[in-house]
């Protein structure tokens, strides 16, 4: 008899009430003081490991930040954005004037495609990469330059660099690049920024910055900071564990910034303003989430190995893998299941992209996916 999704995952599930059970030994499952403060989000009859959300938060100290704020939700939030503003610039290392808030980062990679890429203009970018700034450019008279991945899966930097001329009016980087998990090389990132700046405008959306395992490892707000033609965007959905809440910003010199506040659509509000200063100072959840990212993307890697698929080093919170069979296919099989992974990203459409879970999700996904292709 076939099972139903739920009957199916309740019977592959290896969940204990202290352990998971893997093919690397047992890992402890959370305790009821970590569950509390941490909120990893409840197994679902369906697992939604396709949008790169963290499966934890908001933070206890989150939530109670934003409860809060309740009173206040009554209020516009424009005389209460300074105070985020100012946190961010800290952090960031820029005057406030350098940092444009947005409701979400997509909302800043959207007015930055209208702002600087009309018709008849050309914004020059990677393939397969995060389509949002584009995608809205064209829907504007923009065109895209497409520039294929080299054969190591990177951005072409060289290729990218060549074909930059008086039509380009926006280089777009993604970086790590979503859907690869890939991170280019710092110096040459570097060099490649401070070099195109001088022609044209420079994006880098550094979503996934956070889970860059090289502390060293240097973010585009230092030209930012050296009054280059760069824009850097940044987000709270990833590893602050906000997606819901929608809540990113821009890095940019005053004048450029000034500029892009002009084109905000979705402004923030004041449930994402409490929301973000208190994520912003919870170290203990921020540590929690990096350190569980790696637990279950070693352990996708660790099945990906057994099953023999190749896959990317990565340094987000997903993994990309070849499939062996057309990712939509290989979509539909593991829906099945319950599972949902990501959509296709041509040209690389025999390419899997899977986000990391919770352990127990994870476990999940391991045990379709063996079931699926072993």
């Amino acid at each position: 008899m076939k099972l139903s999704r739920r009957q199916w995952l309740k019977s592959a599930s290896f969940v204990s009430g202290t352990a998971l059970f893997t093919g690397t030994g047992a890992i402890s499952a959370l305790s009821t003081e970590e569950v509390r403060k941490f909120n990893p989000r409840p197994l679902d009859s369906l697992i939604r490991l396709g949008s790169n959300e963290n499966p934890y938060g908001p933070s206890l100290k989150v939530r109670k930040a934003m409860e809060q704020a309740f009173d206040l939700g009554c209020r516009y939030p424009w005389s209460f954005n300074s105070s985020l503003q100012k946190m961010i610039a800290e952090k960031e290392g820029v005057p406030t004037d350098h940092i444009v808030l947005v409701a979400g980062s997509t909302e800043g990679l959207k007015i930055t495609g209208i702002t600087y890429a009309g018709p008849g203009d050309e914004i020059i970018s990677g393939l397969p990469t995060f389509l949002s700034l584009m995608t809205y450019a064209e829907t504007w008279g923009a065109t895209i330059n497409w520039v294929p991945l080299n054969k190591d899966l990177n951005y072409d930097l060289q290729e990218i660099e060549k074909r930059v001329s008086s039509k380009t009016k926006l280089v777009f980087l993604c970086n790590p690049n979503n859907p690869t998990g890939k991170l280019l090389p710092a110096n040459e990132v570097l060099d490649f920024c401070n070099a195109v700046s001088k022609k044209t405008m420079v994006f880098s959306d550094e979503a996934y910055c956070d889970y860059i395992e090289d502390p060293n490892y240097p973010s585009m707000t230092q030209l930012v900071k050296e009054g280059k033609n760069v824009i850097v965007s940044k987000t709270l959905s990833k590893v602050y564990g906000l997606a819901g809440i929608r809540l990113g910003y821009l890095v940019a010199r005053p004048d450029i910034a000034a500029k892009l506040s002009e084109r905000v659509v979705a402004n923030t509000n004041i449930m994402a303003i409490e929301a973000g200063k208190a994520a912003l100072l919870d170290d203990e959840f921020y540590q929690f989430s990096l350190s569980k990212n790696k637990e279950a993307r070693n352990l996708i890697e660790s099945t990906l190995d057994q099953l023999k698929l190749p896959f990317l080093p990565s340094q987000a919170n997903f993994v990309f893998f070849h499939a062996n069979q057309d990712a939509t296919s290989l979509a539909k099989k593991m829906l099945a299941k319950g599972i949902i992974v990501g959509r296709p990203f041509p040209p690389f459409n025999d390419w899997c992209r899977v986000s990391t879970g919770t352990i127990e999700e994870v476990q999940l996904f391991n045990n379709a996916l063996i079931e699926t292709l072993g």
